[in-house]
């Protein structure tokens, strides 16, 4: 059944006030008859006709005017140095004559006299032209004020305008919008998306909370890092629920006039109660919700301030917004004000994490529902060699790895093709163009040899899964880890991180007698994790159980918690921790030369080494992978559990094994990736590569 056709509507823009200028122009180009043209009086237009020096004459009778047009040598005469007889203009004179009679007798007596023998014509004179010039620019000047009118009331093209800078920005998404997304999109995530699937039930069955005299949320707040899938779960919150869904930006508050902001809280409050029970969602609420009293403009009218202060009214003051419910997202929840954080604002905190080992497992699953893959691909390797990757990330690695298939004319994406691809991400674009001579490239062989060796025989370093000596990125070699799940690190895990870590310097000094500058990243990484040992997690001999550490974010302004004598003692505890595991690291390399050996052969001839190569050299590693035991545990807890229906399946679709966190953070620089204060944490133990040339 064909639709029926809509009626046009005309709308006024911009293009209409064009075409409206171009014809005024036109029109003059169409009305100027290419003369030129002078004022005179009766008497001197006597003179020039008497003179001969006249060829027409057009007489209006309707107005009691004349025109002469002249010959050319009168018109130079007339027109001095403007008038060429060449450039095809025509000349003429204007006077006003006592009347057409009168003239007609004089007209005769200069034919009787042989002055005059031109011809004259009777016309009467049309006053369009008159018109056009004397009220035409007044036209425009209204047509233009009319049109800026429109605009900046909203009214002319729907963007809104001057007098509409104060409304709500807000998209608004009903059930039967355009996002798709449900909670089945959204893996991972199980204890935050089950408080989040909550919320929705309280919207949709809210007697179910009531009656038991519980009370409906007002609002919850998404934090974690940035790519862990806040927005995702809010999205998905706007597919699930069968109630309106406003989604708006913190930036959006903000405008270049003052009061704009608090105008447009007041207004999304007013849609929000006029449509309620709905759900708010303001993404990055710390452009707006930043603490207050911390802005560098010395006390002068805020306004950021005066948003954040309406939102808090809006959110919980005198008036009551029943049945709407505010979700936000931020990653720097730290700099948040607290009023906005305080129990009945948002009553629910929800951490969204990075994905643990079993989460990543499910975000690959759910990605590559839309790829067409080969029985090769082991999703559980791939989730296990991408440790610190968020969501985001894992979505690139399997784009990425579709697109490397796709370049070479591949029917289905392999397992090869997403070790690229993480490959890719991590150390860069490989380099096989850049030019390194043969010392290079034996000095890049032997360092690299070094990170491999001396974490193949250390306990708690991670295992190795591939080395190469190929520049990539920025860097001249790279090596790939694959790192231990760990929730907690012992201080020799981070010992013997640093000291794999050296291992390339070592190396250098111990089998070239040199060392060079492609260790730089190496000693920025070991002096990261030194200091934090000192200051942050107490873990110095002389400085034992201190920790400098703000977590609040306020830092200490512009002075240290500690004296200059302290500081002495943190410099030379950091100094003694990264020359002890120097000393270990050359002295292993030592104990292992042939090998080491052997290994920077292998670089320099295959460019490329995997732990099959190194289990060759030196043996498999005695020490078993946290991160397998883990793995066999689980699988042996999962035999042993009862066969389940497909309804207790459903009903426990929301219960995810997950791993244990603590209640504190252990390590401080994993609450905010973002750390405003630039403050030295040591990076998280994973396999990122450790060696930048």
């Amino acid at each position: 059944m064909d639709k029926p056709k809509k009626k046009p509507t005309f709308r006024f823009s911009m293009y209409w006030m064009y075409a409206i200028v171009i014809i005024f122009l036109v029109g003059i180009l169409y009305f100027d008859d290419n003369s030129m043209t002078k004022d005179v009086s009766y008497t001197n237009f006597e003179d020039y006709v008497e003179s001969g020096g006249v060829k027409k004459i057009v007489v209006f009778s309707n107005k009691n005017e004349a025109e002469a047009f002249l010959t050319d040598s009168l018109a130079e005469k007339v027109f001095p140095g403007t008038f060429k007889k060449d450039a095809g203009l025509s000349a003429k004179i204007l006077t006003e004559i006592p009347s057409a009679d009168k003239l007609q007798d004089k007209i005769d007596e200069w034919k009787a006299n042989g002055t005059f023998t031109g011809e004259v014509k009777y016309e009467k004179a049309s006053d369009f032209s008159g018109l056009l010039w004397t009220f035409g620019p007044v036209a425009l000047l209204i047509i233009f004020w009319f049109v800026m009118m429109r605009r900046m009331s909203g009214k002319g093209d729907g963007s809104g305008g001057v007098f509409s800078v104060g409304k709500s920005k807000a998209r608004i998404f009903d059930k039967d919008g355009p996002i798709q997304v449900t909670f089945k999109d959204v893996a991972g995530l199980s204890e935050a998306k089950t408080e989040i699937e909550e919320i929705v039930e309280f919207l949709k069955n809210p007697q179910r909370y009531t009656n038991l005299g519980g009370k409906i949320p007002k609002g919850a707040l998404l934090v974690g890092p940035p790519g862990t899938g806040k927005t995702l779960l809010a999205k998905a919150v706007a597919g699930e629920a069968n109630v309106p869904f406003f989604s708006m930006s913190g930036s959006d508050f903000v405008e270049m006039f003052v009061g704009v902001g608090a105008s447009r809280v007041r207004d999304l409050f007013r849609q929000a109660k006029e449509k309620a029970p709905c759900i708010v969602f303001i993404d990055e609420i710390d452009a707006v919700g930043r603490a207050r009293g911390k802005n560098p403009n010395m006390g002068s009218n805020d306004e950021r301030e005066n948003t954040l202060n309406q939102l808090l009214i809006e959110m919980d003051g005198f008036g009551t917004n029943s049945g709407v419910i505010i979700l936000a997202a931020t990653n720097r929840a730290d700099i948040l004000d607290k009023a906005l954080l305080r129990a009945g604002r948002f009553d629910r905190q929800i951490y969204v994490d990075l994905p643990d080992l079993n989460d990543r497992v499910a975000i690959f699953n759910v990605h590559l529902r839309k790829i067409k893959t080969d029985d090769t691909v082991d999703v559980e390797l791939l989730a296990r060699q991408t440790p610190g990757f968020s969501g985001a990330d894992i979505a690139n690695v399997c784009n990425e790895a579709a697109l490397i298939a796709a370049r070479h004319n591949k029917s289905t994406v392999s397992k090869q093709d997403f070790i690229d691809a993480v490959d890719r991400i991590i150390g860069g674009l490989e380099k096989r163009s850049k030019i390194t001579t043969d010392e290079e490239k034996k000095s890049i062989a032997v360092h690299e040899a070094g990170h491999a060796t001396i974490s193949w025989h250390l306990r708690y370093a991670n295992p190795l899964i591939k080395v190469t000596i190929v520049p990539r990125g920025k860097a001249l070699g790279a090596a790939w880890y694959l790192p231990e799940e760990r929730q907690i690190t012992p201080t020799q895990a981070i010992l013997d991180e640093m000291c794999a870590t050296l291992g390339g310097r070592a190396a250098e000094e111990v089998f070239l007698g040199r060392i060079s500058t492609g260790a730089a990243n190496d000693l920025e990484r070991v002096t990261k994790q030194a200091y934090a040992m000192v200051v942050y997690y107490g873990m110095s001999d002389k400085l034992p159980n201190l920790s400098y550490y703000d977590s609040t974010g306020q830092d200490y302004g512009f002075s240290k918690p500690y004296s200059d004598e302290r500081a002495r003692m943190i410099d030379e505890e950091v100094s003694r921790i990264i020359n002890e595991q120097y000393e270990r690291a050359k002295q292993i390399l030592r104990e292992h030369a042939e090998g080491h050996n052997k290994l920077a052969e292998t670089l320099i001839t295959r460019e490329v080494i995997f732990t099959e190569d190194v289990e060759k050299i030196f043996g498999k590693r005695p020490w078993a992978s946290r991160t397998e035991e883990i793995l066999a545990a689980r699988d042996e807890d999962e035999k042993l559990l009862p066969e389940t229906t497909a309804s207790d399946e459903a009903e426990d679709k929301s219960t995810d094994s997950q791993e244990n966190t603590p209640t504190e953070p252990l390590n401080p620089g994993d609450e905010d990736k973002d750390n405003p204060d630039n403050l030295p944490v040591p990076p998280p133990f994973n396999g990122l590569p450790s060696d930048k040339e």
